[in-house]
């Protein structure tokens, strides 16, 4: 029933379908931007360079390190004993192009197709790695966040009383804490890193969900049906697993894709700031910064803000679209 609902909004269906080809594609981002074959054949031996590191010298040149396929040499021994084939795009969101003729950074051509960054990187190629990036670190803070948001609701609406006093107190105090000011300190001490971001950004987002399943819990544990199972000798992890729960996460599921949206935001406005990860990360929020900086090459602003504004307005329809389908008054 949800689901012919949701089918039915256009808009939340269009927006899904955007999501999954985008996620689709970031997905196999290696097999479409890189600087490295998909398959190449070189003295009747197959390699897969985009899954196995091969060296220099296994390919004719004179280095025990990684093997760069952009070396003329290497082309050359490889093309004179077998093929190789390349992706699409041949770069991946780390490599320089030195081969440019004009400063970088550089404008769209049939090279780049929508130019390169004020480093000589490929914009495709860093939008690519870098929606997998974001939508990785979204999708875990969302994750776990909700976990831990859900259980504190859950906990504070069935027991209530002192229980609920003390930890909305303590959410009260916590939601106070200056989340900037945390930051600003974390970057200054340790060098910002996916998993730490992620640990820090945490501790502040959790709370996000709690307040609603508290309201949840606090309606339904006064429910007939719960009160009976009371009665009879139910435990109480049962009661909030089996018959409180599922009711509360019908309202609290629309939310997910509004929190999904916030963490890329969250994110993308640290990077953009110089609080999140490193120049070697393909970051967005740095595509972000840079098209502040090189306003002469507005093709960077205006890449980054299509894809960041499609992207978001998509989650937001998605989030729409399941609220409306678990909406019963419609």
């Amino acid at each position: 029933m949800c689901v012919s609902k949701f089918i039915k909004n256009k808009r939340g269906r269009v927006a899904y379908c955007l999501l999954l080809v985008v996620l689709f594609l970031s997905v196999f981002a290696e097999f479409i931007a890189n600087d490295k074959p998909i398959f190449l054949k070189y003295q009747d031996e197959y390699f897969f360079p985009v899954f196995k590191v091969y060296t220099d010298a296994r390919f004719g040149g004179d280095f025990p390190t990684e093997a760069n396929y952009k070396d003329e040499l290497i082309q050359a021994n490889i093309n004179a004993n077998g093929f190789m084939i390349m992706p699409p795009i041949e770069f991946s969101y780390n490599t320089v192009d030195y081969q440019l003729n004009q400063p970088f950074p550089a404008a769209p051509s049939s090279r780049h197709w929508l130019g390169t960054d004020e480093e000589g990187r490929d914009i495709v190629a860093r939008l690519l790695y870098g929606i997998r990036l974001s939508f990785a670190f979204a999708l875990l803070l969302t994750f776990l966040s909700s976990c831990i948001g859900i259980f504190m609701g859950a906990i504070q609406g069935y027991f209530g009383g002192k229980i609920d006093i003390v930890i909305q107190r303590f959410i009260e105090i916590w939601d106070s804490m200056p989340q900037m000011f945390i930051l600003i300190i974390v970057a200054s001490v340790f060098v910002p890193t996916f998993w730490t971001l992620l640990f820090i950004l945490l501790l502040f987002s959790w709370t996000e969900l709690t307040g609603m399943v508290r309201a949840e819990f606090l309606r339904a544990r006064q429910f007939e049906y719960v009160l009976a199972a009371k009665a009879i000798g139910v435990s109480n992890l049962r009661i909030i697993w089996r018959h409180i729960l599922p009711n509360a996460l019908v309202t609290t599921v629309t939310f997910v894709p509004f929190i999904l949206a916030g963490a890329i935001v969250a994110l993308t406005a640290l990077d953009f700031l110089g609080l999140g990860l490193g120049h070697d990360y393909p970051s967005l929020g740095d595509l972000v910064r840079q098209g502040k900086d090189n306003l002469q090459a507005p093709w960077i602003g205006l890449s980054i803000f299509f894809v960041l504004s499609t992207l978001l307005t998509a989650l937001i329809f998605v989030g729409e679209g399941v609220r409306d389908a678990l909406d019963k008054r419609k």
